[in-house]
């Protein structure tokens, strides 16, 4: 995958020169009396945004620790994973997928071995879906079918120590929403999805992801 590049840091904004005082003789009261005001006024507005540029400062102390770059996938993944079982019908995993507000779920067998992945997008597309007049009883019998015949099989997993680079890669390139974390057992003990990916580009450390 090409990296993306590191933008560099856009630089402080200057502070604007003071405007001289044009023909000033020193003779005229009103004149000084209109300067001084002037300057009273301008001076809360400079300590301001000395206040302002010191507080960033504070803020930044604890900002300037070495960064250490997000490279494999258990830095990432998420560890609280909804699973499904392949005993499950349609509208158990529907209601799952709704009940804990999440798009996929790994599917495992009895033994807790991953054996596909389901998502909400796979049990609402189009061609599967009854149309909207079709009689009750053909939505009772897709709600009733078992998410072996509709679930992604196979499907495949990661382990803690991959490269972030190949799942993206996978993602893209499969169509997938995010791929089980398996360990040496074949256990699911986490998953990566497209989201953390993004998240991790965003947040701290910014794109060192990529470096």
């Amino acid at each position: 995958m090409e990296q993306l590049r590191q933008v560099g840091g856009v630089g402080a904004i200057a502070r604007s020169n003071a405007i001289q005082a044009v023909g000033r003789d020193g003779s005229d009261p009103a004149a000084e009396a209109a300067y001084a005001a002037l300057a009273q006024q301008a001076a809360p507005s400079d300590e301001a945004h000395r206040s302002a540029l010191a507080a960033y400062a504070e803020s930044q102390k604890g900002v300037t620790q070495p960064r250490h770059p997000l490279k494999l996938v258990d830095a990432l993944m998420s560890r609280a994973v909804i699973t499904l079982l392949d005993t499950a019908t349609v509208q158990d995993a529907w209601q799952t997928l709704a009940r804990q507000g999440v798009g996929q779920a790994p599917v495992l067998n009895a033994a807790g071995t991953l054996v596909g992945l389901l998502s909400r997008a796979d049990l609402l597309r189009p061609e599967r879906l009854p149309t909207p007049d079709s009689h009750a009883l053909v939505w009772r019998a897709l709600l009733a079918q078992s998410v072996l015949d509709i679930m992604w099989t196979p499907v495949p997993s990661v382990a803690p120590d991959t490269d972030i680079r190949r799942v993206a890669r996978v993602l893209l390139d499969a169509g997938l929403p995010g791929l089980p974390v398996v360990d040496e057992q074949g256990l699911v003990i986490g998953f990566v999805s497209r989201s953390d990916i993004l998240r991790a580009v965003v947040t701290d450390p910014p794109l060192d992801l990529w470096g």
